[in-house]
């Protein structure tokens, strides 16, 4: 609900290091641009809170952390 830098976000615990590194190399390369890389990022951020919602709220899912985890790859790959 707060505005955080994409900086802050791709070095928070949402953002496994291994994508970090590959969103870095990407947007380096010129193969992505910032605001690709904003939509990847948000979309993990968004992602992993509304699993740790869902989770919180006694609704455990196994399936959870695996699909921000599909969706991390899938996003990536696409772009």
């Amino acid at each position: 609900g707060h505005k955080v830098s994409v900086w802050d976000l791709l070095h928070s615990k949402y953002i496994p290091e291994e994508n970090r590194k590959e969103l870095l190399e990407l947007y380096q390369a010129g193969e992505l641009t910032l605001e690709q890389v904003k939509t990847v990022v948000s979309t993990i951020v968004t992602k992993a809170e509304a699993a740790r919602a869902e989770q919180s709220s006694n609704v455990s899912s196994p399936r959870a952390e695996g699909t921000v985890a599909e969706a991390e790859h899938t996003h990536l790959q696409e772009d």
